[in-house]
């Protein structure tokens, strides 16, 4: 039996999008070692939890509390720092009111 002949194209568009998922307890991507989640990560995040940001935002924060302790093992200097780690898991999940990307994330004064 002859196997049928596909195209490049056709072949790329069968697989299925690789995960980027976290090394732990580095917290890097599995698949480009950028710290985790890393952009292809938040988009994926963000697909799947498309009609649950609130959803997101309790699970990522979840993470941020898993990370941390593991990180905090693997090396006891400030690095990252809470405020790193904090715009590395959570900051990104809000949802942009309109006002631009830095004023939605930042807290207003009053």
């Amino acid at each position: 039996m002859s196997t049928p002949n596909v195209s490049p194209v056709h072949d790329r568009q069968r697989k299925a999008v690789r995960p980027h998922l976290p090394l732990r307890p580095l917290w890097l991507c599995r698949v480009c070692a950028a710290p985790w989640p890393c952009q292809p990560a938040r988009l994926l995040l963000l697909l799947e939890y498309r009609r649950d940001r609130v959803g997101l935002s309790v699970y990522m924060a979840a993470l941020l509390f898993e990370a941390t302790g593991d990180l905090v093992r693997l090396s006891p200097n400030p690095e990252p720092s809470p405020t790193d780690l904090f715009d590395r898991f959570l900051a990104w999940t809000r949802r942009d009111s309109g006002r631009g990307g830095e004023a939605a994330a930042a807290p207003r004064d009053r």
